[in-house]
Order: C-alpha cells, then structure tokens, then sequence
C-alpha cells in the first residue's frame, strides 16, 4: 500500500503541511515512520481520513482548497467495478468528485483505494439545483 509523507498528504486534502501535522500530532489521522524517520500516513488511512475532512470535519479557519484549470488533485476512496463500467471516487480537500469510466480503463490506470489521482473536469452545460 502506498504511504504518503505529511506534505503530500496536506497537498492531497487542500491544506497547509502545517495543518496536516497538527491532526497528526492530535491523532486524527495516524502516522508511522519509515527507515529515514520520516513521517507517512497510509494510503487507505488518508483516503478515510480525506472523506471525514471533505464532510466539513476540519477546522474553520483554513485556506479554502482551490483548483486550477479544473484540475482537482486528490486520494481515490471508491473503485467499484462493473461488468463493464466503473465508478471511481476521488475526495480532493473538500471536494467529493465522482467518474463513471470503463471498466477496463480502471484497470489500465492501475486504481485503487489509497492511490493520488487527478479528476479533471471538463463540461460544456452547468446545472443548477435550489438549495
């Protein structure tokens, strides 16, 4: 399973390495150490973790995660497979973004919970629900 340092997984989730560190150092999110003494969050932990702060989990007065050119970095949380299709899941800061794609192309991208992944989004109508 792949591990994340405290800069990619603060990257990952729209917040200052800072941050990340300190809902580390408060336990929110668990760390281990590799051989260099260096502090990585599991991927699946992230991609849990990711989805408790995208719900409006983290704290009020962070920087608002922006994107640029429609490019929303993030952690895959979801891969469920079809027959044919598939439906990936990416929580990018507090963005939750949702692909339907081929089965096969899940498979050729080598997705799966844990994994950093890039949604970009390209539309030509925008709709509009009330609130």
């Amino acid at each position: 399973m792949q591990s994340y340092t405290i800069g990619q997984a603060a990257r990952l989730l729209g917040v200052s390495p800072d941050t990340a560190r300190r809902w580390a150092d408060a336990g929110r999110v668990a760390t281990h150490r590799d051989e260099t003494g260096r502090r990585l969050i599991d991927g699946r932990a992230l991609a849990a973790f990711s989805i408790e702060v995208g719900q409006g989990a983290g704290a009020e007065d962070e920087e608002p995660y922006t994107s640029a050119r429609n490019a929303f970095p993030g952690i895959v949380t979801a891969v469920k497979l079809g027959e044919v299709s598939a439906q990936v899941e990416i929580q990018a800061g507090p963005h939750r973004l949702v692909s339907l794609l081929t089965r096969e192309a899940v498979e050729e991208l080598g997705l799966a919970v844990g994994m950093r992944a890039t949604a970009r989004v390209k539309s030509t109508s925008v709709h509009v629900d009330r609130t």
